[in-house]
């Protein structure tokens, strides 16, 4: 091999993309922790574990075919070849998406997004959909969805890129495609047991808020890496992409609480998550093309507009678990039109390499049907194609996509993984209040002593630690 093969990179540029890749890897454990604090506390762990299943499930289906069908530099207008495949011939030459950036480095950069956004998506699975399936799932979605999608997006020989779609770093391959995914997920598997009777309301609130805060702050600062790091260089754009990233969550966030605020009248912790995660979905695809005035408009209407779109499955009756199509699907949609409107020339070519011809603010008209285009096309075929897929699936033996009505009432946590996330006490100690006696009983006999109760017999109840029970 020849001694400077590689050498005519910038390490600074190199070492900016891999830092920006540990960022993106970082969003998946923190859209695990968000779905996680939202479900209830049965199924918390399941939900990590779902969304560090894309990230090695789609890690090797990105090695073995992934990378070449969306990234090979002879792909067609719809999907690529298998040039590369197993990543052959991929490592020091420019790559396809920058000519600073080397193959190797372009392709685990990218890796990170094709892994992140299956576990967005199987977020409107949670707390009834069978594991297994769901791997096999996500194997199949990224090859004949994700991977088209994005070929045809950021590919140079893509439809939508070769017509002149903006979508800087997902809009349209990320957020929408996941976004889509998962309105034919929650209709295919059907609500969970109980959900949307008045009995039962209570029991599908979030379980824990610190989770949801806590993957809320992973996903911001790993959204600095996925925004700022497609450009692909350590660069003013880059600087600029940071910037709007922040400035559309915040204003996303403030935006949302208010909104919540004006109907409870309580500064909503979920309002706040739920908010900023709309404004980062909704500057993605403008956050290489937008400068901070157009960031401020599209953090407020994506905001406004995932809010109002969380109401939709009620109307429409389906059971999205945590609100991925409101968040991901209607703020992609909502980010990629925006884009048409704000994008700016000057912006762009803050790089100093790149050249477009801007949205209105350009006066290119055309610039929102391109927009339009794109991201119609995109939710069409994520939809259609994720139906498609899951439908046969689940009426294939042993793929059957939801868990049985026992296992739903257990928690998959127990169920499929054999591990809690709590501990939960099985036993009661009783006291009679006469004697004083402490006295285990079982779970089950709960149910008849608070019946007992009712008639009269005072018996008094309470649930102690394990310590506490070994010294009784």
């Amino acid at each position: 091999m020849d001694p400077e093969y590689g050498k005519q990179f910038d390490k600074g540029d190199i070492g900016f993309i891999l830092i920006s890749m540990g960022l993106v890897w970082l969003m998946i454990p923190g859209i695990g922790y968000f779905y996680s604090g939202m479900a209830r506390s049965k199924n918390a762990l399941s939900l990590i574990m779902c969304c560090l299943m894309s990230l090695v499930v789609v890690t090797v289906q990105w090695f073995i075919w992934g990378y070449s069908l969306t990234f090979s530099k002879t792909a067609s207008v719809f999907i690529g070849n298998m040039d590369n495949a197993l990543l052959r011939n991929v490592l020091g030459d420019p790559s396809i998406g920058s000519d600073s950036v080397p193959d190797i480095v372009f392709a685990i950069f990218q890796c990170m997004f094709a892994a992140l956004t299956p576990a967005l998506a199987i977020g409107a699975a949670a707390e009834r959909a069978r594991l297994l399936p769901m791997m096999i799932f996500i194997f199949i979605w990224s090859t004949i969805v994700y991977d088209p999608i994005a070929c045809w997006t950021w590919n140079p020989n893509g439809w939508s890129a070769k017509l002149g779609g903006l979508d800087f770093a997902g809009g349209t391959p990320v957020h929408i495609s996941s976004g889509f995914a998962s309105l034919a997920y929650a209709i295919i598997l059907g609500k969970r047991r109980g959900h949307g009777s008045i009995t039962n309301g209570e029991d599908f609130k979030p379980h824990n808020m610190s989770n949801v805060v806590l993957g809320t702050a992973f996903l911001w600062f790993g959204w600095f890496g996925f925004n700022g790091g497609s450009a692909l260089a350590a660069n003013m754009r880059a600087a600029m992409a940071c910037v709007v990233t922040n400035l559309a969550a915040a204003v996303g966030a403030i935006t949302w609480l208010i909104m919540d605020y004006r109907i409870e009248r309580k500064f909503s912790a979920l309002g706040f998550c739920s908010g900023a995660v709309a404004g980062l979905v909704a500057i993605t695809p403008a956050s290489g093309f937008v400068g901070p005035g157009p960031a401020v408009a599209i953090g407020f209407l994506g905001g406004v507009c995932c809010n109002l779109a969380v109401h939709l499955k009620r109307l429409l009756k389906f059971d999205d678990a945590v609100d991925v199509f409101a968040v991901h699907g209607v703020g992609g949609y909502v980010g990629s039109v925006l884009t048409g409107l704000f994008a700016e020339q000057y912006i762009a070519g803050l790089d100093g390499a790149t050249e477009i011809e801007g949205g209105w603010m350009n006066h290119n008209w055309i610039q929102l049907g391109h927009q339009l285009a794109d991201a119609t096309a995109g939710a069409a075929w994520s939809f259609c194609i994720t139906y498609l897929i899951l439908f046969i699936m689940d009426h294939i033996p042993g793929l059957s996509l939801r868990v049985d009505p026992e296992v739903e009432l257990q928690g998959l946590d127990a169920a499929e993984i054999g591990e809690m996330a709590y501990y939960h006490v099985d036993k009661i100690v009783t006291v009679d209040p006469q004697s004083g006696e402490q006295k285990i009983v079982s779970e089950q006999v709960r149910e008849v002593r608070n019946q007992e109760n009712a008639q009269g017999d005072l018996v008094v109840e309470k649930v102690v630690s394990p310590t506490q029970l070994h010294n009784v």
